[in-house]
């Protein structure tokens, strides 16, 4: 082999690397509860796990502790932030907390955390995250909003979905519907039940219509995020200089199998 062609195939590499080097993947908040639906006392003991990960490699961000993390209970906010506990994962701060449910009705837990610094996209990322667990058959709470910065407002019955079944929702920002709303899905990949045959199969991604709505057939038993995201220009700074913040409208929605 010539010394020319030596190189071409040095430099082909090379530049193979770096693509596969600098593939990224999908940021989300996430909150995971025990269970999505309660139907008996035994039941009702929840555990919700929050963290900020890349959730089909199972790989995690530190996730300091939240602005603000609470349930909506029959349109009424409960403050939660200070029954949350540290839990580390894999070396990177997590937490959890048990809640007791009471009452009938849909629990809407969400939070608000700190903005997260990612020097990979030189911009700060903050994602408002939701998951609703539906209580005693109760079906009331889960189609309305919270008041989050941004959130994603179901349209389909966010709990007792089979696997297959289509996913519909509606991003909201400052309350209003946000059209041509870039909307990433990933699978919440715990035990590796899946293996995306490249990259591109890790993150799917959709666009809101406009009206702010998408829609998503979950295709295996799991949990599920949705993120829909959009970008404030110069929102934050860093280091006295203006620097984008990326705001996610996040949900998590279990799909079980089907038997």
């Amino acid at each position: 082999m010539s010394i020319k062609n030596i190189i071409v195939s040095v430099l082909a590499c090379f530049c193979l690397s770096f693509v596969f080097v600098t593939v990224s993947y999908a940021h989300f908040g996430v909150i995971i509860p025990s269970t999505d639906v309660v139907d008996k006392k035994d039941e009702a003991n929840l555990i919700l796990w929050l963290q900020f990960m890349h959730p089909y490699d199972y790989e995690f961000m530190d996730l300091e502790r939240p602005e603000e993390f609470g349930v909506v209970v029959d349109g009424k906010r409960h403050e939660l932030t200070r029954n949350l506990k540290p839990l580390t994962i894999k070396s990177h701060k997590t937490w959890q907390v048990s809640y007791q449910i009471q009452m009938p009705g849909d629990h809407i837990f969400y939070m608000v955390p700190k903005p997260y610094w990612e020097p990979a996209e030189s911009s700060y990322i903050q994602h408002f995250t939701k998951v609703i667990v539906g209580s005693f058959g109760l079906e009331e709470g889960w189609d309305k909003p919270i008041g989050l910065k941004t959130e994603i407002v179901p349209l389909t019955r966010p709990y007792g979905l089979w696997s297959g079944n289509l996913f519909c929702g509606q991003v909201l920002l400052d309350g209003k519907p946000s059209p041509g709303t870039t909307v990433e899905v990933e699978f919440y990949n715990k035990k590796r039940q899946l293996h995306a045959p490249s990259p591109v199969f890790v993150t799917q991604t959709l666009v809101t219509d406009r009206d702010g709505c998408f829609c998503y057939a979950m295709p295996r038993s799991g949990w599920w995020g949705f993120a829909g995201l959009n970008t404030v220009s110069g929102g934050m700074k860093k280091n006295g200089r203006p620097v984008d913040l990326e705001l996610g409208a996040v949900i998590w929605i279990h799909a079980a199998e089907v038997r």
